[in-house]
Protein backbone atom coordinates (compact mmCIF):
# COMPACT_ATOMS: atom_id res chain seq x y z
CA UNK A 1 0.00 0.00 0.00
CA UNK A 2 1.37 3.43 -0.83
CA UNK A 3 1.91 6.02 1.86
CA UNK A 4 -0.87 8.37 0.67
CA UNK A 5 -3.44 5.57 0.85
CA UNK A 6 -2.27 4.62 4.33
CA UNK A 7 -2.45 8.27 5.44
CA UNK A 8 -6.03 8.41 4.16
CA UNK A 9 -6.90 5.25 6.10
CA UNK A 10 -5.40 6.71 9.27
CA UNK A 11 -7.34 9.95 8.88
CA UNK A 12 -10.55 8.04 8.25
CA UNK A 13 -9.99 5.79 11.28
CA UNK A 14 -9.44 8.88 13.44
CA UNK A 15 -12.61 10.48 12.08
CA UNK A 16 -14.58 7.29 12.86
CA UNK A 17 -12.88 6.92 16.25
CA UNK A 18 -12.04 3.30 15.37
CA UNK A 19 -9.31 2.14 17.76
CA UNK A 20 -8.88 -1.29 16.19
CA UNK A 21 -8.26 0.27 12.79
CA UNK A 22 -5.89 2.82 14.32
CA UNK A 23 -3.80 0.06 15.89
CA UNK A 24 -3.72 -1.78 12.56
CA UNK A 25 -2.88 1.23 10.39
CA UNK A 26 -0.28 2.71 12.73
CA UNK A 27 1.35 -0.72 12.91
CA UNK A 28 1.34 -0.93 9.12
CA UNK A 29 2.97 2.50 8.92
CA UNK A 30 5.58 1.39 11.44
CA UNK A 31 6.27 -1.78 9.48
CA UNK A 32 6.76 0.22 6.29
CA UNK A 33 9.15 2.69 7.93
CA UNK A 34 11.05 -0.07 9.72
CA UNK A 35 11.47 -1.88 6.41
CA UNK A 36 12.87 1.33 4.91
CA UNK A 37 15.37 1.59 7.78
CA UNK A 38 13.79 4.71 9.30
CA UNK A 39 13.68 3.53 12.91
CA UNK A 40 12.78 6.94 14.36
CA UNK A 41 9.66 7.15 12.20
CA UNK A 42 8.86 3.49 12.82
CA UNK A 43 8.97 4.06 16.57
CA UNK A 44 6.79 7.16 16.22
CA UNK A 45 4.11 5.03 14.56
CA UNK A 46 4.67 2.10 16.94
CA UNK A 47 4.14 4.42 19.89
CA UNK A 48 0.82 5.59 18.48
CA UNK A 49 -0.27 2.01 17.81
CA UNK A 50 0.82 1.01 21.32
CA UNK A 51 -1.10 3.83 23.02
CA UNK A 52 -4.31 3.03 21.13
CA UNK A 53 -3.83 -0.67 21.90
CA UNK A 54 -3.38 0.06 25.61
CA UNK A 55 -6.33 2.42 25.78
CA UNK A 56 -8.64 -0.12 24.22
CA UNK A 57 -7.29 -3.36 25.65
CA UNK A 58 -6.17 -4.64 22.26
CA UNK A 59 -4.16 -7.87 22.31
CA UNK A 60 -1.51 -6.30 20.05
CA UNK A 61 -0.28 -4.14 22.94
CA UNK A 62 2.20 -6.75 24.17
CA UNK A 63 3.83 -7.22 20.77
CA UNK A 64 3.98 -3.47 20.16
CA UNK A 65 5.64 -2.99 23.55
CA UNK A 66 8.19 -5.67 22.70
CA UNK A 67 9.02 -3.94 19.43
CA UNK A 68 9.54 -0.60 21.18
CA UNK A 69 11.76 -2.31 23.77
CA UNK A 70 13.90 -3.85 21.00
CA UNK A 71 14.49 -0.36 19.62
CA UNK A 72 15.35 1.03 23.06
CA UNK A 73 12.25 3.24 23.14
CA UNK A 74 10.33 1.70 26.05
CA UNK A 75 10.66 -0.43 29.12
CA UNK A 76 9.12 -3.90 29.07
CA UNK A 77 5.67 -3.81 30.61
CA UNK A 78 3.75 -6.72 32.05
CA UNK A 79 0.53 -6.63 30.06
Amino acid sequence: MDRAALDDLLLDAHARNDPAALVTYYTMAADEREGAGDIDAACFFLTHAFVFALEHGAPEADNLNQRLVRHGRADRLKL
